[in-house]
Formats: structure tokens, sequence, C-alpha cells
């Protein structure tokens, strides 16, 4: 019923910026919570940062300062600006979101499929 796709990856150099988007379809009544998650190569997911419902921001330390993290809500999106990007950031690169959804009482946690994030010189 919801899908997020996230857009916008690619090769980067390094000290180069990117940035992503996450869009949010399907039977929605309103997204709560939203999320960047990242994996890289042999990694496990690990959380990038959060903003909640009314635009709140919080990071993990490795990206605070570099990543910006804003949503629309009236477009159901939500992107992630990468500023100052290291080979470290190389990754695929999720969204996540907690969505209300027609006919359901509870919201339902939903991922995108992911974007890949290559910063390589």
């Amino acid at each position: 019923q919801v899908q997020l796709v996230e857009s916008g990856g690619g090769l980067v150099q390094p000290g180069g910026s990117l940035r992503l988007s996450c869009v949010a379809s399907g039977n929605i009544v309103s997204i709560d919570g939203m999320r960047w998650h990242r994996q890289a190569p042999g990694k496990q997911r690990e959380l990038v940062g959060t903003i909640s419902s009314r635009g709140v921001t919080t990071y993990i330390d490795s990206v605070k300062g570099r990543f910006t993290i804003s949503r629309d809500n009236t477009k159901n999106t939500m992107y992630l600006r990468m500023n100052s990007l290291e080979p470290e950031d190389t990754a695929v690169y999720y969204c996540y979101a907690d969505v209300l959804v027609l006919g359901s009482s509870t919201s339902r946690e939903v991922w995108g499929q992911g974007t890949l994030v290559t910063v390589s010189a």
C-alpha cells in the first residue's frame, strides 16, 4: 500500500556533494518519523539520521556537520544533503518511514529499496 523510493545516488569524488531524495507514495494518511540508514559492503546497516514529523533532526557523530536531513510533508518527501563526502561514506543509503495508511490502526514500518553512493577518486 505504501512505497518509498530513494534516488540521487551515484559516484562522487572525495569532498564532493550529493542530495538524496526519498519519495513516499500510496494510501498515505500521514507520515510520522523518517530516517536515513546506510549499509556499506560487508558491514551492518547503520542509522545515519532521523527527522521527526515537525522537522527536528538527529545525526550520528560521523556525519554531523556534513549531512543535512530535511522533509517536505506536502510532497511526502525526505532529503539527505551530503557535503564533504569521504570514502567511508560509500554505502547503499536506505530511507525508512513510520507511515499511517488507510485502513490501518497503527503505523507501518516501511523501507525503500536503497540508492548506492560511491565516494572515490
